[in-house]
């Protein structure tokens, strides 16, 4: 697939380097990616976080069409994995913009921010405004951890650090948006929604995977993986690689230990259908059908089917090639945010 321009243009405007700090301590890798063992089960995640999580504003602006309250709260995964955020970040803080008369019911979006998404102004401006105006719908802007007020100091503009950043900052904002959910829920605003731009809208993404309702979810212009950003796409070339490179082949740690922690959790789709492919026998029996029909069952399931699965696994199997070719290593490493 040919760059498209916009992404040659971006390019450009990239001034500062990615991942200049390399993977993170080992460390700091290995505890976030045992806690997305816990993260990535709703069942698990639910207790997580207590209904009754302290929430706090601490100013309210009044103006013409609505009230914008600033609020923060303490990001539960400073609690469930001490250490792990940077001193900056753990205050997570937000806006909450609030129509001063509702058009019906109190409906509220949670907005997450999207790549250089830095404090409330754009997504004030562009999003939460408009949506008063149109639909009469409040929004609840999240500040990212890394951007703004949560930026640590010897970060550079929205260039993270480390690998492990990426990843703690996608545990942190599952865990704050179920915080803010709860916090909503419990004052009586319904419905509830969430959406978000690029990596906003892949957050939101997350975040909405481990809340135990039914939830509308708008995410925009993102996909259902960030690794292709960083391996191939538009910030591709703004990741420091000779680091990594350096990194992965000097501290044995990286390949002994932390690629296992990042083997692929639960049932394989592409791996099951030739399992489904063994059982197109019981499947005929379950279905009761003789005859011409049987037959008809018969020919698909065992001529056009396995084209399918063969062309899909083949598929599967050039997209495993592709991610090897594109990582620091043939292992394959994926520079993901958090597993769900």
């Amino acid at each position: 697939m040919a760059v498209s321009r916009l992404d040659v243009f971006y390019r450009r405007l990239l001034l500062t380097k990615l991942f200049i700090g390399g993977w993170g301590k080992p460390e700091d890798l290995k505890r976030i990616f045992e806690f997305r063992k816990i993260i990535g089960d709703r069942e698990r995640c639910k207790s997580l976080v207590p209904k009754d999580y302290p929430v706090y504003i601490n100013k309210t602006e009044d103006l013409t069409d609505c009230q914008i309250h600033d609020g923060f709260f303490m990001s539960p995964l400073e609690h469930l994995v001490p250490g792990i955020l940077p001193p900056e970040a753990v205050k997570a803080r937000f806006q909450f913009i609030v129509p001063k008369k509702w058009q019906r019911n109190r409906p509220v979006c949670i907005h997450l921010a999207g790549t250089g998404d830095h404090f409330f102004w754009r997504r004030r401006t562009l999003m939460a405004r408009p949506m008063i105006k149109e639909a009469g719908m409040a929004s609840l802007l999240l500040e990212n951890p890394y951007y703004g007020y949560r930026k640590p100091k010897d970060q550079r503009r929205s260039s993270l650090k480390n690998v492990s950043d990426l990843f703690v900052m996608g545990g942190a904002l599952i865990l704050e948006s179920t915080v803010l959910l709860r916090w909503l829920e419990r004052d009586g605003y319904w419905p509830l929604g969430m959406t978000g731009i690029s990596m906003g809208g892949y957050m939101a993404s997350l975040a909405v995977t481990n809340w135990p309702k039914p939830i509308p979810l708008i995410p925009c212009l993102s996909w259902s993986t960030a690794s292709s950003v960083f391996t191939t796409g538009v910030l591709s070339k703004a990741v420091n690689w000779t680091e990594l490179e350096k990194q992965y082949a000097i501290n044995s740690v990286y390949e002994e230990e932390i690629i296992k922690l990042l083997e692929y959790c639960g049932a394989d789709s592409f791996k099951m259908m030739p399992n489904l492919l063994k059982n197109v026998n019981s499947l005929e029996h379950l279905l009761g059908l003789s005859g011409d029909h049987e037959v008809s069952v018969s020919q698909y399931s065992k001529t056009q089917m396995e084209a399918e699965v063969d062309g899909g696994l083949q598929g599967y199997r050039a997209g495993e090639r592709e991610q090897q070719l594109s990582s620091v290593n043939s292992k394959g490493t994926s520079l993901d945010t958090v597993t769900r």
